[in-house]
């Protein structure tokens, strides 16, 4: 995966320092809000085999984020691209994974019995749409750094909606739990985009494609869910 990457790309000693940080707190938000699931008694070791694959596939790609992250702040650039031929595929495996695990889950009974089933099926097939599409969209631009960073920060701020889910009132606020996770997710990429202003006098637009594929994701989850075909296929599979 190497590539010739322009003078103007290159990163300053800030600038990695500031994404290592964002991927510390972003593993730091997927831990905190899978422990407390567990704390409470809402997620179990005892859970379906597909259950601990899902679980494992995303931990594992937040981990590879993280350390990616690392190795671009140490200045490894060697080893960034090497393991990114795995980060590459891993990504690649996470959405088979995760629209298998919804489907099976809802086959299963499993999902919180607060969302509707056809909700909660658009919801969790477009979040790995969306994260795909924006890690995917990084992937593609790793040859210019500023935009490659940036999309990957936006794929992978994408996929810890589960991680804030387990963390809110869900409850309380059934389908509507996606509004308060979407206003979280935004502040994470606020602090990327006042980071920009700061140091870059401006807003690069790759922020722009990862904010206007999250708010993308929510708005359209209500009327896909509502198409006679989902409702069906989500009956389908409850039996």
């Amino acid at each position: 995966m190497a590539t010739i990457i322009s003078a103007k790309s290159v990163s300053t000693g800030g600038e990695r320092t500031f994404f290592f940080a964002m991927a510390i707190a972003i593993a730091a938000t997927a831990v905190i809000g899978f422990s407390f699931a567990r704390i409470m008694g809402n997620s179990s070791f005892a859970s379906p085999w597909w259950v601990h694959v899902h679980a494992l596939t995303m931990m594992g790609w937040v981990t590879l984020y993280l350390v990616q992250n690392a190795l671009i702040w140490r200045g490894n650039v060697a080893y960034h691209r090497q393991l990114g031929v795995l980060a590459a595929v891993w990504s690649v495996w996470m959405v088979p994974v995760g629209f298998a695990a919804t489907a099976m889950s809802i086959a299963a009974h499993r999902p919180p019995p607060f969302f509707d089933m056809p909700f909660f099926l658009v919801m969790d097939w477009l979040n790995v749409i969306t994260f795909a599409g924006l890690a995917w969209a990084g992937l593609i631009m790793r040859g210019r750094s500023d935009w490659h960073k940036r999309l990957m920060l936006g794929g992978t701020i994408a996929v810890l909606g589960p991680a804030w889910g387990r963390l809110l009132p869900l409850p309380l606020l059934g389908n509507y739990v996606v509004w308060p996770i979407l206003a979280i997710l935004l502040i994470y990429l606020a602090v990327a985009m006042i980071y920009d202003i700061r140091t870059r006098g401006k807003v690069h637009p790759a922020h722009y494609w990862s904010v206007s594929a999250m708010i993308l994701f929510v708005v359209s989850i209500g009327p896909i869910a509502s198409l006679p075909a989902v409702i069906a296929y989500t009956a389908s599979l409850i039996g």
